[in-house]
C-alpha cells in the first residue's frame, strides 16, 4: 500500500508521502472492506476521492532524488500494525489507523465527508 501511496506522490510531483497520498492509495485500491466502511459511514467515495485530489494539487515538475515518508505516515503505519496484531496489515487497518491518528488533512476530509452525510437534526 505504501508503494501505491508513493506512486500517488509521484503523480502529483511531490517529494513526500503524506497521509493524503495514503488515503488516495486506499481509495484507488477499491478494497471491499474499505468501500463498505465508507458507505456505512454515509461517505460518498467519489466525492471524497475528488476532495483528496483537490487538496493535493500538483507541484512543479522536479527531478526525483527520492521520496520521503512523513512522520505522520510512519505513525499511521505503526497504529495499523498495532491494530492488525499478529496478522499482516490490511488496507482496512490503515484506514482505521488514519482515522485514529486524526491529525492529517486526510482524516479531516473523512470527518467532513461523514458529517455531511449525516442528516442535520
Amino acid at each position: 500500500m505504501l508503494r501505491a501511496a508513493e506512486q500517488e506522490c509521484r503523480n502529483h510531483n511531490q517529494y513526500y508521502v503524506g497521509a493524503e497520498h495514503l488515503m488516495l492509495a486506499l481509495l484507488e485500491e477499491r478494497d471491499p472492506l474499505i468501500l463498505q466502511e465508507l458507505k456505512m459511514s454515509g461517505i460518498d467515495i467519489r466525492e471524497l476521492h475528488a476532495d483528496v485530489r483537490r487538496v493535493l494539487g500538483a507541484a512543479e515538475d522536479r527531478l526525483w532524488e527520492g521520496i520521503l515518508v512523513t512522520p505522520r505516515v510512519r505513525k499511521i503505519v505503526v497504529l495499523a500494525e498495532e491494530h492488525a496484531g499478529e496478522r499482516p496489515v490490511e488496507p482496512a487497518d490503515l484506514l482505521v489507523a488514519l482515522r485514529a491518528e486524526g491529525g492529517s488533512l486526510a482524516a479531516e476530509l473523512l470527518r467532513r465527508a461523514a458529517q455531511s452525510a449525516t442528516p442535520a437534526e
